[in-house]
């Protein structure tokens, strides 16, 4: 099947609109150049859009840019127009479709994901019943072989069984696509307005003939609102999504439809479909179609442009970023360079082609978000659903925060290679708190807080922000903010709503939180008890840093004791054979009946996995345990069934689960209990087993970057301590060499000459040169770049970095 035709641009060099494109998707700081040569493959070849779009990965292959505004990707079906193949639209082995969509999130976890708005579908044959009455999609959808599938950095190109393809490549904020069809049938392009993965309150389309463009919008919102554990509190809407599209040739026939009326030749519909699923949506819904006459010419160019602010921020940000004559190559291009220019910030050398593509597609997730939202003259709608603009020293307004997620991992990453990406994302969530009534949301998507999970990492997030020396945002306000957030009860605190999955309450039930020092099980408004001190307990540590680093040492001292808190819910006589994390009433007493196992007082997650959530006092950790022996003999069986073999893809409520956040920083805890070649073991085992490439080489959710960022970390052999803090634990790298290039601030550069799949081990480490006799590094080198030298070996050096006088905390 012929996949795409390039059309010609007309009145513009390839070489000239690439200049052009090149200068409009530049954001914020320009990137260091990319030196490409022969020798030097471009990043961006080595990265795979399909890897982690099976086995739950829940990634999308379509076309985005590096913390882009537009990802237009398909939205799959397997016969139920309210659902799709997987959270976030698209499923590898669903080879259906209904459309390609303008807006999505990587990684997210609840089934159908977020955003997933104005499925474009391209259809052969004529309109003769409204779409949204085809409730199981069998007729304006059409299915695909992977065969005529192929997706590139910026770019993504599919041919449909009915003969129809689409090729498809995007700016920050717009867009351009060519679809063929078929030049002896009917040629249709079907505007599903209504169509977003979670449902809509309302959508609307116009269609001007005369002027060939086709314009809307779309009412939604909702993200986990399906979901069953408190999801029906979130089917709300907080964000209008508007579109502007054009064409470069005329409509042969226009038509709309809401829910099952068809209305041939009319130009105008509105109407949603409500945020329930199944029986109780379809049929509902509104959108349009415009035909062309295939005969004589059977390619179609588009150019679209999208925005959260309004109808002509989305037609200023298609002009602005898309010159009128550049065509799908040149903007695909300018794109394959804007992520050369950002997955550039790691260089790295030797190991195989396998993992680069693993570690290059890894950073390529890490950097799909955070995700603008301001339009091209600096204008968004804030979470108060009012028009504000960024001021001269923010770049931008970034959303798509997946807190409980990404403070693990993503964002010290961020921090790390892009800080100020990092500064304007700082800057953007204390915006939306300041528009929020001083409350920092968990879970932020678009201009609308959701509440999802647990915890408070917006205070982890900042801290670390601040800590790993990003300065480009107000952090004195944010931190006074943050204060008041974990020191001052919030009504929501006392309520119920969205329990347990996605409760109001930032820091629920803070007074007798404050009082207790820990969150009790039956009184605190929350997912689990036992997991809320801890989340809190991370959150207060970071607090506590931050404000040491600012010099106010009195809330240094007060959230230095409140990090201690975990201790009140670690039950030393939990169990015979030693002391769990557990959850506990108001009155004092212990959950029962406990096992390990339970997941009572817990979010998604276990005893034996919360166990160890403790990144901020391992010492403590393992003194309560029964001392460092004890404890690593416990972490030990934490990762290994008793006949002694890996267990690490979850499944095992007892033991360690890469598939999810809570213990991904569970194999790095060897470090700080003197055994660190156990921490390059473990690590290199998750790498080689449970990480791969293909469509199911991520081992769960990606949670919005934070699984493929902690590949990155893994692979360079470098691990955050704990959030609010710049220290990094040192691991084994699998690159002979590589050189972190980070704008405004000095290279990091770690070499590794003897690296391969047999050193797994590390015999020796030099800093700058000088003998390095510790499993971690202080924040000097985060802040001011170094050269780490690891001399690796087949077997594990027992004495390298054991002195319990050096180890992390």
């Amino acid at each position: 099947m012929r996949l795409h035709r390039i059309r010609a641009s007309r009145g513009v060099t390839a070489r000239s609109a690439a200049a052009i494109l090149a200068t409009a998707l530049a954001i914020g700081t320009p990137a260091p150049a990319v030196a490409t040569s022969d020798a030097a493959p471009r990043p961006s070849t080595f990265v795979d859009p399909l890897l982690g779009s099976a086995n739950g990965g829940n990634t999308y292959p379509g076309a985005t840019l590096p913390f882009g505004m537009i990802a237009w990707s398909p939205t799959s079906t397997t016969g139920d127009q309210t659902s799709t193949g997987a959270a976030n639209g698209y499923q590898y082995d669903t080879t259906r479709i209904r459309g390609l969509s303008l807006t999505h999130v990587n990684g997210a976890g609840c089934n159908p994901g977020a955003a997933g708005d104005v499925p474009i579908m391209p259809f052969v044959g004529d309109v003769t019943s409204s779409p949204s009455a085809d409730t199981k999609d069998a007729v304006y959808a059409a299915d695909f072989s992977h065969a005529d599938e192929k997706a590139t950095p910026g770019r993504y190109t599919l041919g449909l069984a009915s003969g129809a393809a689409a090729d498809l490549a995007v700016s920050k904020r717009a867009g351009v696509a060519d679809f063929s069809f078929p030049g002896d049938r009917p040629a249709n392009l079907l505007f599903r307005v209504s169509n977003s993965l979670n449902g809509s309150e309302n959508a609307h389309i116009d269609i001007d003939a005369d002027r060939r463009k086709v314009t809307g919008w779309v009412h939604t919102g909702a993200f986990c609102g399906r979901r069953a554990n408190g999801g029906v509190n979130n089917r709300k809407s907080y964000y209008k999504l508007y579109f502007s599209a054009s064409f470069d040739r005329a409509f042969s026939s226009v038509g709309t439809w809401k829910d099952g009326t068809l209305s041939p030749g009319a130009t105008s519909a509105s109407g949603g479909e409500g945020y329930a699923t199944g029986a109780d949506r379809a049929g509902r819904g509104s959108g349009g179609w415009v035909g062309f006459d295939p005969s004589a010419d059977n390619d179609v160019r588009m150019r679209i442009g999208i925005s959260y602010v309004s109808l002509a921020g989305a037609e200023t940000n298609l002009r602005e970023e898309i010159p009128p004559q550049a065509g799908v190559a040149q903007v695909a291009e300018a794109g394959a360079r804007a992520w050369d220019r950002e997955l550039g910030t790691v260089r790295v050398e030797g190991s195989t082609e396998a993992r680069r593509t693993a570690f290059y597609t890894a950073l390529y997730h890490s950097f799909m978000q955070p995700n603008l939202i301001s339009d091209t003259d600096g204008r968004y709608r804030g979470m108060d659903q009012a028009v504000h603009r960024v001021t001269s020293r923010q770049g931008a307004q970034y959303s798509n925060f997946s807190g409980w997620d990404q403070y693990r991992a993503q964002i010290q990453l961020l921090a790390l290679l892009k800080p100020k990406v990092a500064g304007d994302f700082a800057q953007s969530l204390y915006n939306f708190a300041r528009q929020n009534g001083g409350v920092w949301d968990r879970w932020v998507h678009i201009s609308g807080a959701t509440h999802v999970m647990t915890g408070d990492p917006s205070a982890a997030t900042l801290a670390t922000f601040y800590a790993m020396g990003v300065r480009d945002f107000d952090y004195e306000g944010a931190f006074d903010s943050l204060v008041r957030q974990a020191t001052v009860p919030h009504p929501d605190g006392l309520s119920d709503a969205g329990c347990p999955g996605q409760c109001v309450g930032q820091r629920p039930n803070l007074a007798q939180y404050l009082d207790s020092h820990y969150a009790a099980q039956d009184v605190c408004h929350c997912w689990g008890g036992a997991a809320e001190t801890l989340e809190d307990a991370v959150a207060d540590s970071a607090l506590a840093d931050w404000a040491r680093l600012l010099g106010r040492d009195a809330q240094a001292r007060a959230f230095g004791e409140r990090a201690t808190s975990w201790r009140n819910v670690f039950n030393p006589d939990a169990t015979t054979d030693g002391g769990y994390i557990q959850a506990r009433d108001l009155d004092g007493s212990w959950r029962t009946p406990f096992t390990p196992s339970t997941d009572v007082g817990f979010a998604q997650g276990t005893s034996a996995t919360y166990t160890w959530m403790v990144p901020q006092d391992v010492r403590g950790l393992a003194e309560a345990m029964g001392g460092r022996d004890v404890a690593a003999s416990r972490l030990d069986g934490f990762f290994h069934r008793p006949d002694g073999s890996w267990s690490l893809r979850g499944g095992d409520p007892l033991r360690y689960d890469a598939t999810n956040e809570p213990g991904i920083h569970a194999p790095w805890l060897y470090n700080a209990l003197g055994r660190p070649w156990k921490t390059q073991e473990t690590v290199r085992q998750i790498l080689d087993t449970v990480y791969g490439t293909g469509p199911s080489g991520l081992p769960g959710n990606d949670d919005l970057g934070t699984m493929s960022a902690w590949y990155v970390f893994a692979a360079l052999g470098l691990y955050p301590q704990t959030p609010g803090s710049a220290n990094l634990l040192l691991g084994a790298p699998v690159f002979t060499k590589a050189v972190l290039d980070r704008a405004g601030a000095s290279d990091i550069t770690i070499k590794a000459p003897a690296a391969d799949a047999t050193h797994l081990y590390v015999d020796a480490v030099r800093l700058d040169g000088r003998a390095h006799d510790a499993s971690w590094t202080g924040p000097r080198l985060t802040l001011l770049g170094g050269t780490l030298t690891f001399r690796l070996a087949q077997q594990p050096n027992t004495r390298w970095a054991s002195d319990p006088a050096g180890l992390p905390k």
